[in-house]
């Protein structure tokens, strides 16, 4: 039997009657910055806002740099992270990011503002 390592939370397969623990929701985003060095990961959805059901998965927000397209993105990250539990992810260039919230877009503008951060690149 292996041990996990320090850095790894362990999570035993969740099944549609559990609550994801925040920890293994902490963990994928901590995968998600040691991976693809995002700008930021913002969890969004019913986790965020204390709504989670049976049936919820985990919605992140991904904003980074990328030279291929945001969905090709999105399969990228989820095949190179380690996760027991649906998960959704979202990635937006910084450029989009903001275009579309200039915009106006009501669906990023509600995860800006009723979203969890879990990371934020720092700024010198």
């Amino acid at each position: 039997m292996t041990t996990p390592s320090a850095s790894t939370v362990y999570v035993p397969p969740i099944n549609k009657r559990d609550r994801i623990p925040q920890a293994a929701i902490d963990d994928v985003a901590r995968q998600i910055v040691e991976k693809f060095h995002p700008i930021k990961v913002i969890l969004f959805g019913s986790y965020a806002y204390g709504t989670p059901r049976r049936e919820s998965d985990v919605d992140l927000l991904v904003v980074m740099e990328t030279d291929i397209r945001e969905v090709q993105q999105e399969i990228l990250i989820l095949k190179n992270i380690e996760h027991r539990f649906g998960l959704d992810i979202l990635v937006k260039t910084p450029k989009t990011f903001n275009e579309r919230i200039e915009a106006g877009d009501s669906f990023l503008k509600e995860i800006v503002q009723k979203g969890k951060v879990l990371y934020e690149q720092r700024t010198c």
